[in-house]
């Protein structure tokens, strides 16, 4: 388990506090539908994080060709169609780049400095010339509209309980997941991060902003500078 980060609920339990079952059951949003209007037409795309496949399936069936990277292998066991590499994502290397990287998941919001870094190098260094990087950010109001709850439309409670500040910009987040017949908890890790802040990151791996694609700005698309 990562420091900083624990996981409690039926079924195997990632290194980050993730649990596999529960996100095997999660409903999907809009993120494939973003990703899909942000790239080209069967673009080859590197998924970092991809966890059980959620958005790995729906790309596919778009006609994208996908690496999915986890570095849990009860995630990727999950995963069908696709290309799997058990790795953590800060030190992944495959020696080849790809038309799309995909950063999903708030990854960015590592609470450690150093692993931020080198998930935005992992992705510098695998987007080929002329391709870009998705990114996803929380949302402005992650850390203060604390506590709140949604219900998914799987039927899943999910509850963000608190955000508690845990020194050097660091807050320690506690969620829970309640279906009727099971529930989870997550603790983990993040560093909120300014507009400017996230920019200053992505500049530091060599990217920059192309476009913000959604109105909340939680959905980026960067490139080579």
């Amino acid at each position: 388990m990562r420091a900083g980060h624990k996981g409690t609920g039926p079924g195997a339990i990632t290194p980050d506090g993730c649990a596999v079952e529960l996100y095997s059951r999660l409903s999907l949003g809009p993120e494939p539908d973003i990703i899909a209007a942000a790239v080209p037409a069967g673009a080859r795309i590197l998924e970092l994080g991809c966890g059980v496949g959620r958005m790995t399936h729906p790309l596919l069936e778009r006609g994208f060709t996908v690496t999915a990277v986890d570095e849990s292998a009860e995630m990727l066991e999950r995963v069908r169609g696709a290309r799997t590499i058990c790795s953590p994502i800060e030190d992944l290397d495959l020696g080849e780049t790809f038309d799309v990287v995909l950063l999903a998941s708030f990854l960015v919001h590592s609470g450690d400095v150093r692993v931020r870094q080198e998930l935005l190098r992992t992705c510098a260094r695998h987007v080929t010339p002329g391709g870009c990087v998705l990114i996803q950010r929380e949302g402005e109001d992650y850390h203060t509209n604390v506590p709140r709850e949604r219900v998914d439309p799987s039927g899943l409670i999910i509850r963000i309980v608190s955000s508690q500040p845990v020194g050097d910009g660091v807050n320690s987040v506690r969620a829970e997941y309640e279906y009727p017949d099971a529930t989870w908890t997550q603790t983990f890790l993040a560093r909120p991060l300014t507009k400017e802040q996230f920019e200053q990151a992505l500049a530091e791996a060599d990217l920059e902003v192309d476009k913000y694609l959604t109105e909340d700005r939680i959905w980026v698309r960067a490139v080579r500078r």
